[in-house]
């Protein structure tokens, strides 16, 4: 039995956790290992398109906003790929997905603790030994292993979202994080809809619109919101992606916080500018080389689908939710681009006593990113949403959320936190508010 106790243990090696693994790479005062069920870091391989690109600076990445220095930069990777030149000379902030997905990897083949293959079902608390006992799987041998540490980091991440009238689906629906693998038998297809709104629809849209001429199918394109929003990137705006705005929304009432995140939903879920654009020019250049059979609905709840097996049809019933009009539609190919989500991982269950919950049987994040009752041994990566705002999700937040963890464990700063970067001021300074008897709501 291996009875050695790490001072943490990560499970979950998605951006977030991979950066934190880089960050604690020179600390030679704490000592852990990362779990991850998958062969190897592989970030949203479903939707890896030649040309999709991040939607932050190449500066977010792993480490760069915590410690320019690092050896685990995007430039020092690009430096050793031998492209840092044609780096500076596109002129272009934003790195390409299937360009960071190499760069992380990368990283990670540089990391000597990062386990793969290895998936977590079970954490116990030892309280004779005061540790956390990991249990877990190899997914390629079957073989049991145990693990014990200090302090947990969990970063399983969201999972995707698949509408409630959509889970018990018969046919070959797919959900939009596994377009690329199911792509030629969507394309065999008459018909095909996308659902959704958000990055990935459009790309997804997009990429379905360049081949429409070769095999000519309809293809519907179909959202609840209002319009097809793009991401708004202004720069007063994005200083709500600050610790200060983090400050600020994490001290506002609970039912305040959940209306913010309802209306910031486009802030951090929108489409960026540029490809709404191509889809317009593209639809346009299309239908001048031949007539194509596009349909773009917006305002439009789906409420019921059902799959006919008889005619290989997904019998699809929505609201038009403005005009109060319910509508049909029918569809050989269905794609829903319908997020992901936070549930709370099966694993944690003989733990539930050792964290802090809310009412809504969510984590009681601290502001610092700990759920335990002590504030000091389990930390959560992206599952803060409801407590931290929009901004849980940015790559930009990184390595800001993972120095302060960092600094939790090891009781002292290492990377120095940035605590004020924004020209704007979020709350009402406690000098200058005016105490009325009146609650103003």
């Amino acid at each position: 039995m291996n009875d050695k106790i790490y001072d943490y243990v990560g499970v979950g090696i998605g951006p977030f956790n991979l950066s934190l693994a880089c960050m604690l790479d020179p600390i030679n005062d704490l000592e852990g290992i990362f779990l991850d069920k998958g062969e190897r870091f592989n970030w949203h391989p479903g939707l890896l398109f030649d040309d999709a690109r991040l939607q932050t600076p190449f500066m977010s990445d792993l480490v760069t906003l915590a410690d320019p220095t690092s050896p685990f930069s995007f430039l020092n990777y690009i430096k050793e790929q031998g492209r840092l030149y044609s780096f500076y000379i596109r002129e272009n902030f934003f790195l390409l997905r299937n360009e960071y997905n190499q760069y992380c990897q990368w990283a990670a083949s540089k990391l000597s603790n990062l386990v793969y293959n290895t998936e977590v079902s079970n954490i116990e608390y030892d309280q004779a030994q005061l540790c956390y006992v990991i249990q877990s799987t190899s997914t390629t041998t079957g073989t049991a292993k145990i693990y014990r540490a200090k302090k947990l980091i969990l970063g399983s991440g969201p999972v995707s979202h698949v509408p409630l009238c959509c889970e018990s689906l018969a046919g070959d629906v797919i959900h939009a994080s596994k377009y690329l693998f199911e792509k030629s038998n969507m394309q065999a297809k008459k018909s095909i809809t996308v659902v959704g709104s958000g990055q990935s629809a459009a790309e997804i849209v997009l990429d379905l619109l360049q081949d429409i001429h070769q095999y000519d199918y309809e293809l519907s394109w179909i959202t609840r919101s209002p319009r097809y929003f793009p991401l708004e990137y202004t720069k007063l705006t994005l200083e709500m992606t600050s610790p200060e705005y983090v400050d600020y929304f994490y001290d506002l009432p609970v039912k305040k916080r959940e209306k913010l995140n309802r209306d910031h939903v486009h802030l951090a879920k929108g489409i960026n500018g540029d490809t709404i654009n191509e889809i317009s020019d593209t639809l346009y250049e299309k239908r001048i080389i031949k007539d194509i059979k596009v349909n773009l609905f917006t305002n439009s709840a789906l409420e019921t689908v059902t799959f006919n097996k008889k005619n290989g049809q997904y019998e699809m019933e929505f609201l038009q939710w403005e005009e109060k009009k319910r509508y049909a539609h029918d569809t050989e190919g269905l794609i829903l681009s319908t997020g992901y989500a936070f549930h709370i991982p099966d694993y944690l269950e003989g733990i539930t006593s050792r964290i802090r919950w809310n009412e809504q049987g969510q984590y009681d994040t601290h502001r610092y990113y700990t759920i335990d009752h002590d504030n000091k041994y389990i930390f959560v990566q992206n599952a803060e949403h409801h407590t931290h705002g929009f901004v849980t999700p940015d790559l930009g937040m990184c390595c800001y959320r993972n120095s302060h963890i960092i600094r939790q464990m090891l009781g002292y700063e290492y990377y120095p936190i940035e605590t004020k970067i924004a020209f704007q001021a979020f709350a009402v300074s406690s000098g200058r508010e005016i105490k009325t008897e009146e609650t103003v709501s």
